[in-house]
Protein backbone atom coordinates (compact mmCIF):
# COMPACT_ATOMS: atom_id res chain seq x y z
CA UNK A 1 0.00 0.00 0.00
CA UNK A 2 1.48 3.70 -1.14
CA UNK A 3 1.87 6.35 1.37
CA UNK A 4 -1.42 8.55 -0.20
CA UNK A 5 -3.50 4.93 0.46
CA UNK A 6 -2.35 4.49 4.03
CA UNK A 7 -3.50 8.83 4.74
CA UNK A 8 -6.73 7.90 3.15
CA UNK A 9 -7.06 4.45 5.00
CA UNK A 10 -6.65 6.45 8.71
CA UNK A 11 -8.34 9.67 7.27
CA UNK A 12 -11.39 7.08 6.45
CA UNK A 13 -11.38 5.14 9.42
CA UNK A 14 -10.85 8.51 11.53
CA UNK A 15 -14.55 9.91 9.84
CA UNK A 16 -16.31 6.33 10.10
CA UNK A 17 -14.65 6.21 13.91
CA UNK A 18 -16.75 10.27 14.22
CA UNK A 19 -19.67 9.02 12.61
CA UNK A 20 -20.09 5.89 14.90
CA UNK A 21 -19.69 7.82 17.69
CA UNK A 22 -22.64 10.06 16.66
CA UNK A 23 -24.81 7.07 16.07
CA UNK A 24 -23.73 4.81 19.21
CA UNK A 25 -24.26 8.36 21.66
CA UNK A 26 -27.77 8.50 19.88
CA UNK A 27 -28.71 4.83 20.40
CA UNK A 28 -28.42 5.94 23.77
CA UNK A 29 -30.92 8.61 23.32
CA UNK A 30 -33.58 6.95 21.48
CA UNK A 31 -32.98 3.38 21.38
CA UNK A 32 -32.98 1.49 17.73
CA UNK A 33 -36.27 3.56 17.04
CA UNK A 34 -34.80 3.75 13.42
CA UNK A 35 -35.63 0.29 13.41
CA UNK A 36 -39.11 1.22 12.29
CA UNK A 37 -38.28 2.98 9.24
CA UNK A 38 -38.90 1.11 6.26
CA UNK A 39 -36.46 1.38 3.40
CA UNK A 40 -38.33 4.04 1.32
CA UNK A 41 -38.63 6.20 4.44
CA UNK A 42 -34.44 5.93 5.05
CA UNK A 43 -34.14 7.05 1.44
CA UNK A 44 -36.02 9.75 1.88
CA UNK A 45 -34.05 10.83 5.01
CA UNK A 46 -30.82 10.60 3.01
CA UNK A 47 -32.83 12.58 0.28
CA UNK A 48 -33.65 15.19 2.61
CA UNK A 49 -30.13 15.58 3.75
CA UNK A 50 -28.72 15.84 0.35
CA UNK A 51 -31.08 18.38 -0.73
CA UNK A 52 -30.48 20.64 1.85
CA UNK A 53 -26.74 20.46 1.63
CA UNK A 54 -27.72 21.06 -2.54
CA UNK A 55 -29.94 24.01 -1.40
CA UNK A 56 -27.23 25.65 0.74
CA UNK A 57 -24.69 25.10 -2.10
CA UNK A 58 -26.57 26.45 -4.46
CA UNK A 59 -28.13 29.63 -1.97
CA UNK A 60 -25.00 30.07 -0.48
CA UNK A 61 -26.78 30.86 2.56
CA UNK A 62 -28.26 28.45 5.49
CA UNK A 63 -30.74 29.75 7.98
CA UNK A 64 -30.20 26.78 10.21
CA UNK A 65 -27.44 26.29 12.20
CA UNK A 66 -26.49 22.27 11.24
CA UNK A 67 -23.36 22.44 9.19
CA UNK A 68 -22.98 20.72 5.80
CA UNK A 69 -20.57 18.40 7.73
CA UNK A 70 -23.08 17.21 9.92
CA UNK A 71 -25.51 16.50 7.49
CA UNK A 72 -22.95 14.23 5.45
CA UNK A 73 -22.14 12.55 9.05
CA UNK A 74 -26.30 11.47 8.89
CA UNK A 75 -26.09 10.48 5.20
CA UNK A 76 -23.28 8.44 6.30
CA UNK A 77 -25.48 7.33 9.27
CA UNK A 78 -28.28 6.50 8.06
CA UNK A 79 -26.50 4.66 4.37
CA UNK A 80 -25.58 1.85 7.25
CA UNK A 81 -28.86 2.01 8.88
CA UNK A 82 -30.17 0.84 5.77
CA UNK A 83 -27.23 -1.66 5.44
CA UNK A 84 -28.25 -2.78 8.79
CA UNK A 85 -32.15 -2.81 8.00
CA UNK A 86 -31.07 -4.51 4.48
CA UNK A 87 -29.90 -7.97 6.02
CA UNK A 88 -31.86 -7.97 9.47
CA UNK A 89 -34.32 -10.72 9.15
CA UNK A 90 -37.69 -9.23 8.85
CA UNK A 91 -38.70 -11.00 12.21
CA UNK A 92 -35.80 -9.07 14.11
CA UNK A 93 -36.81 -7.10 17.17
CA UNK A 94 -37.69 -3.31 16.81
CA UNK A 95 -35.47 -2.60 20.09
CA UNK A 96 -31.91 -3.86 19.83
CA UNK A 97 -29.41 -4.30 22.57
CA UNK A 98 -26.79 -1.37 22.41
CA UNK A 99 -23.99 -3.93 21.80
CA UNK A 100 -25.63 -5.67 19.18
CA UNK A 101 -26.67 -1.76 17.41
CA UNK A 102 -23.02 -1.13 17.72
CA UNK A 103 -22.14 -4.48 16.27
CA UNK A 104 -23.95 -4.25 13.08
CA UNK A 105 -22.81 -0.61 12.68
CA UNK A 106 -18.98 -1.85 12.53
CA UNK A 107 -20.18 -5.44 10.43
CA UNK A 108 -21.88 -2.80 7.80
CA UNK A 109 -18.98 -0.24 7.81
CA UNK A 110 -16.18 -2.78 7.63
CA UNK A 111 -18.36 -4.25 4.57
CA UNK A 112 -18.65 -0.55 3.27
CA UNK A 113 -14.37 -0.09 3.78
CA UNK A 114 -13.94 -3.41 1.93
CA UNK A 115 -15.94 -1.84 -1.45
CA UNK A 116 -13.51 1.43 -0.78
CA UNK A 117 -10.35 -0.13 -0.98
CA UNK A 118 -10.99 -2.07 -3.92
CA UNK A 119 -12.62 0.65 -5.60
CA UNK A 120 -9.85 2.95 -4.71
CA UNK A 121 -7.32 0.29 -6.15
CA UNK A 122 -9.24 0.08 -9.58
CA UNK A 123 -10.22 4.04 -9.72
CA UNK A 124 -6.91 5.33 -7.82
CA UNK A 125 -9.03 8.29 -5.83
CA UNK A 126 -10.51 9.50 -8.65
CA UNK A 127 -13.13 11.27 -6.06
CA UNK A 128 -10.25 13.77 -4.35
CA UNK A 129 -10.55 15.33 -7.98
CA UNK A 130 -14.16 15.48 -7.18
CA UNK A 131 -16.37 18.62 -5.83
CA UNK A 132 -18.77 18.41 -2.95
CA UNK A 133 -21.67 19.02 -4.97
CA UNK A 134 -20.69 16.36 -6.62
CA UNK A 135 -21.27 14.16 -4.44
CA UNK A 136 -24.66 15.32 -3.65
CA UNK A 137 -25.72 15.05 -7.10
CA UNK A 138 -23.95 11.25 -7.45
CA UNK A 139 -26.21 10.86 -3.78
CA UNK A 140 -29.25 12.34 -4.89
CA UNK A 141 -28.59 9.97 -8.42
CA UNK A 142 -27.81 6.61 -6.27
CA UNK A 143 -31.42 7.79 -3.75
CA UNK A 144 -33.66 8.11 -7.24
CA UNK A 145 -32.12 4.41 -8.14
CA UNK A 146 -33.30 2.73 -4.85
CA UNK A 147 -36.60 4.65 -5.18
CA UNK A 148 -36.73 2.74 -8.14
CA UNK A 149 -35.75 -0.36 -7.15
CA UNK A 150 -38.14 -0.37 -3.95
CA UNK A 151 -40.76 0.31 -6.74
CA UNK A 152 -39.89 -2.91 -8.55
CA UNK A 153 -40.50 -4.63 -5.49
CA UNK A 154 -36.14 -4.86 -5.32
CA UNK A 155 -36.17 -6.60 -8.66
CA UNK A 156 -33.29 -5.48 -10.98
CA UNK A 157 -32.48 -7.21 -14.50
CA UNK A 158 -28.98 -5.89 -15.02
CA UNK A 159 -28.39 -3.26 -12.35
CA UNK A 160 -26.69 -3.39 -8.50
CA UNK A 161 -29.56 -4.08 -5.72
CA UNK A 162 -30.41 -1.31 -3.33
CA UNK A 163 -27.54 -2.10 -1.14
CA UNK A 164 -24.62 -1.41 -3.23
CA UNK A 165 -26.40 2.08 -4.18
CA UNK A 166 -26.28 2.15 -0.04
CA UNK A 167 -22.90 1.20 0.05
CA UNK A 168 -21.59 3.73 -2.68
CA UNK A 169 -23.99 6.58 -0.49
CA UNK A 170 -22.26 5.65 2.55
CA UNK A 171 -18.66 5.80 0.64
CA UNK A 172 -19.74 9.21 -1.03
CA UNK A 173 -20.26 10.66 2.44
CA UNK A 174 -17.21 9.52 3.70
CA UNK A 175 -15.25 10.91 1.49
CA UNK A 176 -16.73 14.69 1.30
CA UNK A 177 -15.87 14.74 5.26
CA UNK A 178 -12.41 13.18 4.54
CA UNK A 179 -12.10 16.39 1.91
CA UNK A 180 -14.22 18.95 4.40
CA UNK A 181 -11.70 17.74 7.00
CA UNK A 182 -8.56 18.57 4.57
CA UNK A 183 -10.19 22.16 3.86
CA UNK A 184 -10.09 22.80 7.72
Amino acid sequence: MDNQSKITLHQYDAVVARCKDLYVKKAADYGTSWRVLRAVSIVDQIYIKAWRIRQIQELESQLIDDSIESEFVGIVNYGIIALIQYFLPKDAPIELAADTAKDYYEARAEEVRALMLKKNHDYGEAWRAMSQASFVDLILVKLLRIRQIIANDGAVKVSEGADANFADIVNYGIFALILIGEEE
